[in-house]
């Protein structure tokens, strides 16, 4: 059900913030792929559950599933096989590099999102 709830949405906002700051001033080993890769977890469940009503484990598979989706087309090289390398925005979105360790992270991005809505949160939503 359709149904807009600012709080996500803000929070959205606010995880959009960060992963652009992380992106554009930080080139390390950790922050940038890990963390960045956490934090996309929760940035894209806040955006779904600012405009839909849905319970969180259902929102957080959902997103830990399409984040593996794209993995998965970066494993596939969708990108270079569309010959789309060049465009900036494709390239970022979907991105190009397959790394398993980004699974990882993902499910910790997930795992978090559950309990911060568990401890802060009606999980029942």
């Amino acid at each position: 059900m359709i149904k807009f709830n600012a709080k996500y949405f803000y929070l959205a906002v606010l995880l959009f913030l960060i992963e652009t700051l992380i992106a554009i001033f930080l080139d390390d080993r950790i922050i940038r792929p890990l963390v960045g890769d956490i934090l996309v977890v929760a940035l894209v469940y806040c955006f779904i559950k600012a405009f839909w009503q849905m319970r969180p484990i259902t929102a957080a598979l959902g997103v830990f599933a399409f984040a593996c989706l794209i993995e998965g087309l970066q494993y596939l090289q969708l990108v270079d096989r569309l010959g789309l390398r060049d465009n900036q925005l494709i390239a970022t979105v979907i991105g190009t590099t397959f790394d398993s360790k980004d699974i990882l992270a993902y499910a910790i991005g997930a795992a978090l999102v559950l309990v911060a809505e568990h401890s802060f949160g009606d999980s029942r939503r």
